[in-house]
This record gives structure tokens, sequence and C-alpha cells, in this order.
């Protein structure tokens, strides 16, 4: 028992010292962009659901923070001010599915072409699912919705969901980033996102150790049809999102998981599914039932599945046309094995860079707000 868990851990520990500077240089760059998008001007721009907003709730949530529990919270943040429901939800989907950190991640452990279906997958789910909500979302169950909403039951990253450090002014990009006040708020989104998202990295990789080291491929090649290609294809987007539902993990954590899956048979569908199945973890439909109450929480479940299986299916489709669905089933899942090699040396420059925002961080105030980022919006931290 002690031998199986300690391979557990290790092969959970391989995985982390491949996704390290990624992950770094990946929230790194989120910060940035974060820092040049105000809070402010989304709710102004997102009030009805038209293709313009929808549009603009895709862009804003490409450069928010990829944590799915503060991509809920700041959903029902937006909602709340004014904002219109569709688009608030499209923007928790972009947040959470479209951002930097996910892409370089899957392209680490999975391949390029993972990444390209996320990137072109986000857009097929998010086009779905406006298109089912402007077919089947009725003004009664919103307007319940906002009654819950504004009753101001509190989740996880509240506080983080509600920071605005956006530098908004006339100067130029490239200026605006390297003042003092950017270079302030780079390291505070930066240190607030890891703050958010480490439990589900660590979950994803634990996980992920676990089960590459006790469950067998034979399993998994059973779960997901692999005996039949026909069957294969269609099951695995239908049943990769059950696996997320139950494995409570979230947010970029759900990579690492993603490649165990991939090594046992799952289609190259179901992976795109599985990892757009983060907004439907059990944890985050409690949150929805927090905010918006039983029946819209039922709604999101039952309409976001359906835009995910069907999301993952038409890439599958889309991909295999182009004849890019790799051939051969090998995502990185190694033993852990410490080698002077262009990972270890990336390691290392991009700890220094983190070290540096690290340090910003801590001159700046940012352990005083670290300790409000998860309390409601409006309290103060004792």
């Amino acid at each position: 028992m002690i031998a199986a868990l300690l391979h557990a851990i290790d092969l959970a520990s391989a995985m982390l010292w491949e996704i390290l500077w990624p992950l770094i240089l990946g929230f790194a760059l989120s910060a940035a962009v974060q820092a040049l998008v105000s809070k402010r001007q989304m709710v102004r721009l997102l009030g009805d659901d038209s293709p313009r907003s929808i549009a603009l709730a895709s862009l804003f949530g490409f450069a928010s923070s990829s944590c799915s529990y503060a991509a809920v919270a700041l959903a029902r943040s937006l909602f709340r001010r004014g904002a219109n429901f569709t688009a608030a939800i499209v923007f928790q989907f972009a947040s959470t599915n479209l951002v930097i950190e996910l892409g370089i991640i899957m392209a680490v452990l999975l391949g390029w072409q993972f990444t390209a279906a996320e990137f072109i997958g986000g857009p097929i789910m998010i086009v779905l699912l406006w298109r089912l909500f402007r077919a089947t979302l009725r003004p009664p169950l919103v307007d319940e919705a906002r009654r819950q909403a504004d009753a101001g039951r509190t989740g996880r990253m509240e506080g983080h969901a509600q920071m605005d450090m956006a530098v908004v002014d006339d100067r130029p990009l490239l200026v605006r980033l390297t003042s003092p006040e950017g270079v302030t708020a780079i390291s505070h989104h930066f240190v607030m996102d890891w703050a958010a998202v480490w439990l589900d990295v660590a979950g994803g990789l634990l996980i992920a150790g676990a089960i590459a080291a006790w469950v067998p491929d034979a399993f998994w090649r059973t779960f997901f049809l692999t005996g039949s290609p026909l069957g294969n294809l269609l099951w695995s987007p239908i049943v990769a999102p059950l696996v997320a539902i139950l494995s409570f993990v979230c947010s970029v954590g759900n990579v690492p998981l993603a490649a165990v899956l991939w090594n046992g048979g799952v289609s190259f569908g179901g992976v795109v599914a599985f990892i757009f199945a983060d907004l439907i973890v059990l944890p985050i439909l409690d949150i929805y039932r927090k905010y918006y109450g039983r029946r819209m929480a039922l709604y999101l479940l039952v309409t976001s599945y359906a835009v995910m299986a069907a999301a993952g299916l038409l890439v599958d489709l889309l991909f295999r046309a182009a004849g890019l669905v790799p051939r051969v089933h090998h995502a990185i899942v190694v033993e852990a094995r410490l080698t002077w090699n262009y990972t270890s040396i990336l390691n290392l420059v991009f700890l220094a860079l983190a070290a540096v925002l690290v340090w910003r961080f801590v001159r700046t105030g940012g352990p005083e707000m670290l300790r409000m980022m998860n309390a409601p919006a409006g309290t103060k931290a004792s």
C-alpha cells in the first residue's frame, strides 16, 4: 500500500516538474492581460445577448483568471450589476476554457493539437450555448435567478472576483504594463490567481498520479469502447464530462487527469469535452445552487453538459477530417527523474520570475489583500 502511494506521488511530482514553467508563464501572461482590463468596463458592455456582447464576453473571459471559482463568482457579480445573464455565463465559460495558461499546459502534456482544439472548440461551445440559451431560457427563470443572486449568498473566491487593479489610461500599452502601478497589478493578479487555483492544480496532479498508478489502462480501454472506433468516437464525449464531474477537479488541474485518460484510450473529442467540463464539477454545481437557485443550477447542468459533449464531438470530427488527430495516445505521464535539460533550465528561469513577482506582491500590500480574497465582497479582513 505504501509503495503504491509513493508511486502515485512520484507520478504527480513528475507531471508537476514538466508543467511548472508553463504554469508560471501562463499565469504571468494572464496577469499582464488582467492588468489592462477593467471589470467596470465589462458590465457596461455586456448588457444584452447580442452577437457583439457575446463576442466581448468571450474576449473578456480570455483576458481573465482561469480559476473556475473566481470565474463563477465574477459572472454572478457582473449579472448582479446589470450584465445580461447569457453574456455573464459566456464570460465564465471563456474564462476557464480559452485562457493562456490552459493552452500552454495542454501543449506540454498532450500536444499542440489539443491546444488548437481548445481555441477552436471553445468558440464552438460558446456559440452552441448562446443559441441554446436563446431557444430555451425563459425570462421567469432569469428573474428567479436574479432574486437569488441579489440575496448575496457567497461561494469561494468572492474577494478575488471583485479585485480590479486594471491600469486604464491613455498611455501606450507597454508603458502601462512596465509602470510601477502596472508591475504591481501584474504581481497581485499573479499571486492571487495562484492562490485561487493551487488546490485544483495539486488535486488534479494527485488524482492523475493515483489513477495512472492504480487504474490499469485495460479498464479505460473497456470504459471508452476503444475496441469500436465508432463507439469510441461517439461515446467518449458523452461519458468524459461525467468523469470530470465526479473527479471534483477544475481549472488547469483537469489537464494532468486528461493526459491519463488520453493514454487510457479516451477519444480526442472526449479529452476536449473533459477539459470543458470544469464548470459542472460537483462543487461548482453547488455554488450555482447557492447563487441562482436549484432550478437554474439544474438548467446550467443540462445545457452545459449538452454543449460540452457536442463541442467535443464536433471538434473531433473537424480534426479527423483535417488529419490532425494524433494517431498514438501518448501524453506525458512519467516517473520523476531530475536531469539537467531544457525543462530544468526553464523551470529555474521562471521560478526566478515568480520570485520577483511575489517579492513585489509582498512589498505592495499583497498579503493583506490575500487575506481578503476569499471573503465576501464588501467585507474587510479582521
